[in-house]
């Protein structure tokens, strides 16, 4: 089922953090919405599609392959964005994204958003400074967690 995304809705959302309400009206014109069922799969790990995805409404489970299984990894909350890796590279998928229940995400392909470069540039320009701030808040989360799994490994900086 698809619908037209809610500018209000993408305001409220970490990509929509630096934009006005008539950028956010710009951007949902370019922009699909998705409801998703529990359990369906949003897109799989090695999948090719370059799409970002925008939590709306719902959760969404992160899953990543391990010895040939899918497992767990983080839980993806409302206005929360998924896929900029393979957004701004345009390489394969590194997770599979399902439906906790049921969700609404909002979704934008590269191609039609490189088409705002030539009448709406600060658009283009705010939402990849979002994208940015959001890989590199990704990036300060996963080296913590590596920093605490290597003091749990080592048994310093705390009671273990």
């Amino acid at each position: 089922m698809s619908d037209k995304p809610d500018f209000e809705k993408i305001g409220a959302s970490v990509l929509g953090g630096e934009l006005t309400l008539k950028e956010c009206e710009v951007l949902s014109g370019i922009m699909d919405a998705r409801q998703l069922k529990d359990g369906e799969n949003l897109v799989s790990e090695s999948g090719t599609e370059h799409t970002l995805f925008v939590l709306i409404e719902g959760k969404l489970k992160v899953l990543s392959e391990s010895e040939g299984q899918l497992k767990h990894v983080y839980t993806m909350k409302a206005g929360e964005v998924a896929g900029t890796r393979a957004f701004v590279d345009r390489t394969p998928r590194k997770a599979t994204l399902e439906a906790d229940g049921q969700a609404t995400v909002y979704t934008l392909e590269p191609d039609a958003f490189e088409s705002l470069l030539d009448t709406h540039p600060r658009i283009v320009y705010k939402v990849m400074r979002s994208i940015f701030r959001i890989t590199h808040s990704n990036l300060l989360r996963m080296n913590q967690e590596t920093e605490q799994l290597t003091n749990y490994i080592n048994k310093t900086h705390g009671r273990y």
